[in-house]
């Protein structure tokens, strides 16, 4: 164990400084020939069921004329269709079809910028465009898009259809669609023919189609409000959490691009201190965040193997001394911040937006066998893991932050599996106009954690992480991810939004057959059973709540018990003698 330990503190070190190029992530679509016979996953290589989702042809449209063609072709036929992005980021199923009949529709080339106003400050781009494109076009004109989430590898109809964000409660809020101004959406229609919409802020249906989850039709183009570029001030603070509710609220008042990371183990949250300055302040900063970086494939393998041998043998020290390490190490590499691009000298880091919003150069294209790979490139032994991201109001916050220390203090360790994926970042949302986005101001938390590889083996801490889920998603009401969630986020979850029936009835109107539906998504939105499932071990992968033991591992010492705080959770335990 100790040589594990080692091994792995090694691997961490290089990590960090370990820069060659990488090959691309693999294409998420693979078909048998001729765009025939296909399957389809996310970028980790697994859905939360982990069940194959196929199709029967994939088409690549390359321009909005085309994709008028494809759509109008299958909706005469009565075909259902799926959209698919270049990198297909979603944890959940939003891009499966049902059955095996069913069309996938790539925006993989639709991938250009058509337009930079400078004057009006707006960019229009295809849907398949990354953010990372879009980042350097407006930057090229002076423009910046001010809030984005922080891997650069989604697509612009990607990260619009599932409501991704970055952090700030200043302006409109931090979640990129409440900054868009136009977008043209091929759907299907009554007489079988595909018609574009061209929906503009403001008119009836356009706060429907800002967040839609793909069931809409096909966003074709988008066009966004930019601000002139602008530079910013980042130092990170490391606190004690004691009392991290109290802050919680001001602090994402008082920095425009706050947010927090949370060690609750180590009772410690990091502090993100970071706000525009005058463009002539100097310095040429640059946000390059480690675990987006391309890794070396034996240092993944390293850490997996570690990660697996502590989970067999309920090993909690060493995998809160390995957090340990992992923390340190990112905090001694400021996480990934350099002062000029190249060395870190101290903080605060000031340089131009474009260079410290976003990042995710494991995606850089230079083929290298594998040698290295994003740390979660299912083709290589890397991380594989569950993701819970929830949206707490802001109001109910600081409860719920003293109802999980509450938790960590009857299990001090419970975290440390957690911290070992840099525990649980904190971001700033606001309230927002589209029927399915953010409905009140909200901390949005992300929580990453092992996930093993057979589905019927629990994790340490079982009960403490599905607590945790359960009392910010039913005690809290919180509002999940749409795109970085097990299923037990989804339960019931429509009527958590008012406007709710508006969305539905603009889905029936654009797609009155259903053919961009799928079972899955009719779940979400409450329009046919309930997105759990009933069957052994359900519950170890958030496929169900346990009502029953066999919902959990018995045969492994794990039964559905009350939570420990959260009397009304229902978690898979370990009892020791039952």
């Amino acid at each position: 164990m100790v040589l594990l330990r080692g091994l792995f503190q090694s691997c961490c070190l290089f990590l960090l400084i370990f820069v060659v190029c990488c090959i691309p992530p693999e294409d998420p679509i693979k078909c048998s020939s001729d765009n025939t016979d296909c399957t389809i996953t996310n970028s980790y290589g697994a859905f939360p069921d982990r069940s194959t989702c196929r199709a029967a042809e994939v088409a690549f449209p390359s321009t909005e004329q085309e994709l008028i063609s494809i759509v109008s072709k299958a909706s005469r036929n009565k075909r259902k269709m799926k959209v698919a992005t270049r990198y297909s980021h979603s944890i959940p199923k939003l891009v499966c079809l049902d059955g095996q009949d069913g069309l996938l529709i790539s925006t993989k080339y639709l991938n250009r910028t058509l337009k930079v106003d400078v004057e009006a400050m707006t960019i229009t781009v295809e849907s398949g465009v990354t953010l990372r494109q879009l980042i350097n076009e407006a930057a090229k004109a002076g423009l910046a898009l001010p809030y984005t989430p922080y891997w650069w590898g989604l697509t612009m109809g990607g990260l619009l259809s599932t409501g991704a964000h970055g952090s700030t409660l200043w302006a409109n809020g931090s979640s990129v669609h409440d900054y868009l101004l136009e977008l043209r959406i091929v759907t299907t229609g009554f007489a079988g023919l595909a018609r574009v919409r061209s929906l503009k802020d403001g008119d009836k249906d356009f706060n429907a189609a800002k967040v839609s989850l793909g069931v809409l039709g096909v966003i074709s183009q988008v066009t966004l409000k930019l601000q002139p570029m602008f530079k910013r001030s980042i130092t990170y603070l490391t606190k004690d959490d004691s009392d991290l509710g109290d802050k919680v609220t001001s602090f994402g008042n008082e920095h425009e691009f706050a947010d927090i990371t949370w060690y609750p183990s180590q009772r410690k949250a990091v502090y993100r201190i970071d706000d525009r300055v005058n463009t002539n302040s100097p310095g040429n900063g640059l946000y390059d965040f480690t675990p987006f970086r391309l890794t070396a494939s034996v240092a993944l393998g390293v850490i997996r193997t570690t990660e697996d041998f502590q989970e067999s043998l309920s090993d909690a020290l060493g995998k809160c001394l390995s957090a340990q390490t992992v923390i340190l190490t990112l905090k001694t590499t400021a996480y990934g911040l350099s002062n000029n691009g190249i060395f870190f000298t101290g903080y605060p880091v000031i340089g131009y937006h474009n260079r410290l919003q976003a990042s995710g150069t494991c995606l850089d294209n230079l083929d290298d066998a594998l040698i290295t790979a994003c740390a979660w490139d299912s083709r290589v032994k890397g991380e594989f893991f569950h993701q819970t991201t929830f949206s707490v109001a802001l109001s109910v916050a600081k409860s719920f932050i003293q109802d999980v220390q509450k938790l960590i203090e009857l299990e001090p360790k419970a975290m440390c599996g957690v911290e070992l994926y840099n525990g649980i970042l904190m971001r700033y949302v606001k309230a927002s106009s589209a029927y399915l986005g953010k409905q009140v101001d909200a901390v949005d938390f992300d929580i990453t954690y092992y996930r093993s590889k057979d589905p019927l083996t629990p994790r340490l801490y079982e009960d403490i992480l599905e607590e945790v889920e359960q009392l910010a998603l039913f005690k809290y009401g919180a509002l999940p991810h749409w795109g970085k969630n097990r299923n037990v986020a989804f339960v019931g979850v429509i009527n958590k939004y008012k406007n709710a029936i508006e969305f539905l009835s603009v889905k029936k109107l654009y797609d009155p057959f259903g053919l961009f539906s799928s079972e899955w998504t009719d779940q979400v939105l409450g329009l046919n059973n309930s997105v759990t499932i009933d069957k052994e071990g359900c519950a170890l992968e958030g496929l169900c709540i346990c009502s029953q033991d066999i919902h959990c591992a018995p045969n492994k010492g794990y039964y559905c018990r009350p939570g420990k705080v959260y009397k009304d959770a229902r978690v898979c335990a370990r009892v020791t003698s039952k």
